[in-house]
């Protein structure tokens, strides 16, 4: 099953377009999406840039509008570098969701035109005064294909359906809310001790598709916090995210859980996160942080990323004791502060982490990283610390689509909680530098994610395949 068809923007895109498209005169005015793609099989265009058409070289009526030509002529010179597509884009100030006969002749005269030029997909989109927004793409057989939705990503998350449906939003928790996440398609990446639970969570939840990704295999020592996992997966030594998405199986019926086992930092597992609406980070690695953070920004995707630890000390007499019982909730949107930006890793980090793993005697001084810091355990009993971790996770999720805090998201970008002191903490998306992101809304281009690692391999007569 193919996740739904939609274009894609950040919160602050939308907010500028809107701002252009209604200046307060009540006519209609232009601008032009720039557009990279999800892989196939997904049809989602990412805004990457925005042109807008200055409102005095148009002709601008209430319910008509005429823009000039070198505009579109100026767009196409910017996508060619990239290889991004249009989407056109106009106001109805009266409020029409969706698109007209004068729309219609319009599409058929501009966007044919320019696929004779270039590309071979591109599109059209109108938005009312409230801000909702519907879109359609044109193939080379200029027929017109609606987006399931526009989909907003910010402090909230916000899909326009183009079939009007949702426009009352539903409440939390309530079959209405089922609904609508059974359109939508979620990724987790790590799939053990906190992404099981997480798993578990949005499978029961109602979301449509459920990608799960971790190369792992169930053993003994994790049996007990390993949500569905069983002494004969570990016999068997079967792969983790099989053992999950034959569970969800049971109850959910086939084809909406799709398993791969393949760690996040290959092409393959890249690919598959990028066909989401949203991903879950699990891990307990910088690199795999790392690489979410990146998929996060390029395919325009809210990340959710969920981490524990229990760090020791030494009691007076050199016995370790519990110094502290932690969570953290990090949801990053596109556009604000990345995983990067917040300090969860950095250059100098990820190069210790590599070492670690391909040098070991360089780091023999260093403590093992793991749920107990200080403490060497092969089998922790910390399935209660991962349930409630994952359980913010979750909510955290839960109140960006269907707000109910008496306070705004915008201060909750980050969540910690102490258990040994009792205490919750949240940091605002405000107190992080977010840094200027070149990554943001690349899309599909190549290399993956910018990354030479992830390169389209070579065929054996040295073209792409």
């Amino acid at each position: 099953m193919t996740s739904a068809p939609m274009l894609a923007m950040s919160a602050a895109q939308h907010a500028l377009l809107r701002s252009h498209l209604f200046p307060g005169d009540e006519l209609e005015a232009a601008a032009i999406l720039l557009c990279s793609r999800t892989p196939a099989p997904r049809m989602r265009f990412i805004v990457r840039e925005m042109i807008m058409v200055p409102h005095e070289h148009c002709h601008r009526e209430r319910d008509r509008l005429t823009w000039p030509g070198d505009a579109l002529v100026a767009a196409v010179d910017r996508a060619e570098k990239e290889n991004l597509a249009l989407v056109l884009t106009h106001s109805h100030p009266g409020g029409l969701f969706g698109f007209s006969d004068l729309d219609d002749r319009s599409d058929r005269l501009t966007i044919g035109s320019l696929l004779q030029g270039y590309g071979t997909c591109h599109a059209s989109a109108i938005m009312t005064p409230s801000g909702s927004m519907a879109a359609r793409w044109y193939g080379q057989d200029l027929v017109p294909n609606d987006f399931a939705a526009v989909s907003v990503t910010g402090h909230e998350l916000r899909w326009w359906w183009r079939d009007n449906a949702f426009v009352n939003r539903p409440l939390a928790f309530t079959s209405a809310a089922r609904d609508e996440l059974a359109r939508l398609c979620v990724c987790i990446i790590g799939v053990s001790g906190t992404g099981s639970v997480v798993a578990e969570q949005l499978a029961r939840m109602g979301f449509g598709r459920v990608l799960l990704i971790d190369h792992d295999r169930v053993e003994k020592k994790n049996l007990n916090r390993i949500l569905n996992s069983t002494l004969a997966h570990a016999q068997a030594e079967t792969i983790k995210v099989e053992a999950m998405a034959d569970a969800i199986t049971l109850y959910r019926g086939s084809g909406v859980a799709v398993p791969l086992a393949k760690s996040i930092t290959v092409r393959e597992a890249v690919l598959l996160a990028s066909q989401a609406d949203m991903l879950f980070s699990c891990v307990d690695t910088l690199d795999a942080r790392h690489i979410a953070d990146e998929i996060a920004a390029c395919f325009c995707l809210p990340l959710f990323d969920v981490g524990v630890t229990i760090p020791t000390r030494k009691a007076a007499n050199g016995t370790p004791v519990i110094a502290d019982v932690c969570g953290r909730i990090d949801y990053v949107q596109p556009g604000g502060s990345t995983l990067r930006d917040r300090g969860i890793y950095s250059p100098a980090s990820l190069r210790a982490e590599y070492l670690r793993r391909v040098a070991p005697d360089a780091h023999a001084d260093e403590v093992k990283a793991g749920y107990l810091k200080g403490v060497k355990e092969e089998a922790p009993s910390v399935i209660a610390l991962n349930m409630r971790a994952a359980s913010a996770c979750v909510m955290e999720l839960i109140a960006r689509i269907y707000p109910f805090r008496h306070e705004p998201n915008a201060l909750f970008a980050r969540t910690e909680f102490s258990l040994a002191a009792g205490e919750e903490m949240h940091t605002a998306e405000a107190a992080f530098n977010a840094e200027s992101n070149p990554k943001l809304g690349r899309g599909a281009a190549e290399p993956l994610l910018g990354l030479p690692a992830l390169r389209l391999p070579k065929s054996a007569n040295g073209g792409a395949v």
